[in-house]
């Protein structure tokens, strides 16, 4: 059998980035971090193989899905460039064949004051809370491997997203590569940061193949789901989603025993 590895990369959380410039292709500053997100992936993808990985498929998971370097990332990785327009977002092409997911670039949620980037998915909602937990996109993600009972085995990012990482299960390894302060960051340098990074996933893999119990999120019974909207007017569309409602002049909710639901309401809500 493989030793699948599913890695899943944003740039919000890659290290040093403090503008949303940074993120956008086209702006100043965008080349910089693309390849310093590049540099992370690809020092996952090594950590990866040394922990033992025979297979590894990265999903780029930000804005248009077309920003890795892929002729710096190893040989025989797989790379998902574009969107799939599928349930599984920035997950896209995982299933339960993956012995463990590794998260790269991640930041923290809307609503909280832990990065000048922080949001969930989009900058159109205020909050998105999963049985009143602030859902950051580590959380829908994880859940979705969850799904699968894929663990999660490592995230990379700012502090306040790797705390949350911990609070989902304790033995997720982590790798903080910058905080929040106000409107800026203080981080580590770029170059410590790919080391850690790769240090960190060759041993998270390597534990995560086996012992990978120890790393697998417990999904709730039920699912209760929360938005607040910048605009009303996006409260009052959710709300004819089958088995939304709308709770307030900016807010819908919606509930499910089961979280295929929940990623359907998102891909069309969120």
């Amino acid at each position: 059998m493989l030793n699948r590895i599913f890695i899943s990369a944003d740039i919000e959380g890659t290290c040093g980035i403090a503008h949303w410039d940074e993120t956008e292709q086209g702006k100043q500053g965008y080349e910089l971090f693309r390849r310093q997100m590049t540099r992370e992936v690809a020092a996952a993808c090594e950590g990866a193989q040394a922990g033992g990985s025979d297979d590894i498929f990265v999903k780029d998971a930000h804005d248009s899905a077309r920003n890795i370097l892929t002729e710096e990332l190893p040989e025989n990785v797989s790379i998902f460039r574009g969107w799939g327009s599928d349930v599984h977002s920035m997950v896209s092409g995982l299933d339960a064949s993956f012995a463990g997911v590794l998260f790269t670039g991640c930041h923290s949620s809307s609503n909280t004051d832990t990065s000048p980037l922080c949001h969930t998915m989009n900058l159109d909602n205020v909050s998105v809370k999963i049985n009143g937990i602030q859902a950051s996109e580590l959380v829908i993600n994880a859940f979705a491997a969850a799904m699968y009972d894929v663990p999660v085995l490592m995230v990379t990012g700012d502090l306040g997203v790797c705390e949350q990482a911990k609070r989902l299960n304790p033995h997720i390894f982590t790798v903080p590569v910058q905080k929040g302060r106000g409107n800026g960051t203080v981080s580590i340098h770029p170059g410590e940061a790919v080391r850690r990074i790769r240090q960190t996933a060759e041993q998270a893999v390597r534990e995560g193949i086996e012992h990978p119990e120890r790393f697998v999120i417990d999904m709730p019974n039920k699912f209760d789901v929360e938005i607040e909207y910048v605009k009303h007017f996006r409260a009052r569309r959710a709300g004819f989603y089958p088995g939304a409602h709308q709770t307030g002049p900016r807010t819908v909710r919606f509930s499910s025993d089961a979280y295929l639901d929940v990623l359907r309401f998102f891909l069309f809500c969120l």
